[in-house]
């Protein structure tokens, strides 16, 4: 345990540069944006009452007041989310090659440790995981500031009042933050599972090298047919199957398929892995 923790500090370490700017861009871009946004909200709106010279009232009933909604679904918020997203899903591949590519090949001390091998990929995988639970925390605490700045600039009877539940429930963050504890677990779950499958399609490129390509592509396929025949199943037979059945169902391949990647993954580092 103790060898993991010191892998795991580890590999953030690592990163947390990269990590910081990461978090940087997203506070200053969504910053930005939520000010641009009550800016130009507050200018159209003051110029249509001044111009036609009609009554808040009637402007509200024509023009519609501001949403937070609005700005959750604009550029201006949407796009350092998938940027980091996009950022994450690079380093999953980068955390490995890093090691085989960089400077005095790195993974030769790794593989060294006085500790089992798998604890490595376990670190890995823990590193990615803790650093996307990081980003969606301070998103939240991102959008009581964006909040607040649109209170600040857009005047109150501008605006429609959405409670912190009814935000969390627009399309976007129902993703990021699913209403329940169980839909919470089964998405960053399934996330936890396709980074673990990837990383045991790397390992299998870097012991096979040139045919592990073609064994990695076909490990991924297999495991997402694995993965996704529950869905197949209830396509098939419509109303076959209760809800509750594919929830099962789903949760029983997504066991099969996680405790096979990470059963491939030892077996790799431990016997076949070339470093």
């Amino acid at each position: 345990m103790k060898n993991y923790s010191k892998l795991v500090n580890f590999e953030i370490s690592r990163f947390l540069k990269f990590y910081l700017i990461l978090i940087g861009l997203t506070i200053v871009f969504q910053l930005i944006g939520a000010i641009i946004m009550s800016k130009e909200y507050v200018s159209f709106s003051n110029k249509v009452i001044y111009e036609e010279q009609i009554p808040v009232s009637q402007y509200i009933e024509q023009y519609g007041t501001f949403l937070f909604q609005n700005y959750i679904n604009s550029v201006w918020f949407t796009m350092p989310i998938f940027f980091c997203i996009a950022m994450l899903m690079i380093y999953v591949f980068f955390i490995w090659y890093r090691d085989w590519f960089g400077k005095n090949t790195f993974i030769y001390r790794l593989l060294m440790l006085p500790t089992e091998r798998i604890t490595i990929y376990f670190a890995k995988l823990t590193a990615i995981l803790l650093m996307v639970l990081g980003l969606i925390s301070i998103q939240i605490i991102l959008m009581a500031f964006e909040i607040q700045i649109i209170n600040s600039i857009v005047p109150t009877e501008f605006q429609t009042y959405l409670s912190f539940n009814e935000i969390f429930k627009l399309q976007i963050l129902s993703y990021l933050y699913p209403n329940t504890f169980t839909d919470f677990i089964l998405i960053y779950g399934l996330g936890l599972i396709l980074v673990a499958v990837l990383f045991t399609a790397i390992l299998l490129e870097r012991s096979y090298r040139l045919i592990g390509i073609f064994f990695a592509i076909v490990y991924v396929i297999l495991s997402f047919g694995i993965f996704i025949s529950p869905l197949l199943m209830d396509a098939l037979y419509t109303d076959f199957f209760y809800p509750l059945e594919i929830f099962g169902m789903v949760v029983v391949t997504s066991i099969i398929v996680l405790v096979s990647t990470i059963w491939i993954a030892n077996q790799l580092l431990k016997y076949k892995i070339r470093v």
